[in-house]
């Protein structure tokens, strides 16, 4: 593997500009004047350097990305999306090896290096899902991990249990869980389940939870709880999350406290008008946030770029910020955020860290997210990618 000197780039978090080796896939040195024979120099002299973009929420089996325009259903309630998608996968070919590649090769364009997916598995999918996505990824310089998403129910969709367990012990790394109260009816049960797969298999749990106000506030205490007390800390995340965005102050600011005290991350998408959790509160409580398109021009509906410096400016618009520092923890959501979230290790701009990165011609975070402008050059595991 060539050595590459990347010169005169300012790391993201650093006043100053830097040169950076990379060296067997990994950073070598940050510093000013690398001496370094051998390299081959790229010159990136006044951009900024993020490390690669984390992709912590979306549903590659799903995409029509890269096919023809399909018209949608007018049925916007959850329960008409879920029966949209249901009942034309099968005419439109979903899931399908050949779109998901697309989509992830335009990610990888865009800078997204990790991706978690959440790909459905009920009786009649099977885990076709699964495997589509898996021979997606094998040819697409994209880490992707996926979670086993009961979408259509699992304590109401017979025989969907048992093909989550099937997927956990085929190598997938995380369990799907899906409005234990408001789909299942019965979330102590549904919360048994799948947290028992989770701890059983040393799997993550990643959980929609789309209930809102109240019964999604308790939700989210039993979750908390769980989490707690089988000290899965650091490996549960609960998706979209809306109730936090309905709650009163003191309801949110309990709930927040105890996520950072029990190690509960948070996914959210910033889509259409749904509540968004409030980000700079819960960021100062400590709560590790991150980000995610959700759907991707899928049967739930049109939009999405796989953009996710894109992704990260609707993020900061939804949540009405401004101020640069705060549209820099929308940035952080789609990258540090969502690391920690995949608990990916070497995942940074230090020395010793995975040479994942991407390089954006702005002045600043705030900029590249605002503006998310074209990337310059995009590396993973040290190979330039995109330049």
């Amino acid at each position: 593997m060539t050595d590459v000197l990347l010169r005169g780039g300012r790391p993201w978090g650093q006043e100053s500009s830097a040169d950076i080796l990379i060296r067997g896939g990994q950073i070598d040195h940050v510093g000013s004047g690398v001496d370094a024979p051998d390299a081959s120099v790229i010159d990136i002299t006044g951009q900024l350097v993020l490390p690669g973009l984390v992709e912590a929420h979306c549903h590659l089996d799903k995409t029509l990305y890269g096919g023809p325009w399909v018209p949608h259903s007018a049925d916007d309630t959850l329960a008409g999306r879920i029966g949209n998608d249901l009942s034309r996968r099968a005419e439109l070919g979903v899931p399908s090896v050949e779109r998901v590649t697309a989509l992830l090769r335009r990610m990888s364009a865009y800078g997204t290096t990790q991706v978690r997916t959440h790909t459905d598995i009920d009786p009649l999918v099977g885990l076709r899902g699964v495997e589509a996505v898996r021979e997606a990824a094998a040819g697409v310089p994209v880490d992707v991990r996926q979670v086993a998403f009961p979408q259509h129910g699992l304590l109401t969709n017979p025989g969907t249990a048992e093909l989550l367990e099937e997927a956990l012990k085929g190598g997938v790394e995380a369990v799907g869980g899906l409005d234990p109260a408001g789909i299942d009816r019965d979330p102590v049960r549904h919360l048994d389940l799948i947290f028992g797969l989770a701890e059983r298999y040393g799997a993550h749990l990643d959980i929609h939870l789309h209930d809102g106000g109240s019964l999604g506030g308790w939700e989210l205490e039993l979750i908390t709880e769980r989490t707690r007390v089988l000290g899965l800390g650091g490996r549960v995340t609960v998706s979209h999350a809306y109730a936090l965005g309905q709650l009163d102050d003191a309801h949110l600011d309990r709930l927040a406290h105890g996520f950072a005290e029990a190690g509960v991350a948070l996914a959210t998408a910033a889509v259409y008008s749904f509540p968004v959790p409030p980000l700079k509160r819960l960021r100062a409580a400590g709560v590790t946030v991150a980000c995610g398109h959700d759907g991707v021009r899928d049967l739930w509906g049109p939009y999405g770029s796989g953009d996710m410096l894109e992704r990260a400016m609707h993020l900061a618009y939804r949540s009405t910020f401004r101020a640069d520092d705060d549209i820099e923890l929308a940035l952080e959501a789609a990258t540090y955020g969502g690391a920690r979230v995949l608990g990916l290790d070497g995942y940074g701009l230090a020395p010793g860290d995975r040479a994942d990165l991407v390089v954006v011609p702005a002045s600043g975070p705030a900029e590249a997210v605002v503006v998310h402008p074209a990337r310059t050059l995009v590396m993973k595991d040290g190979t330039v990618l995109h330049n």
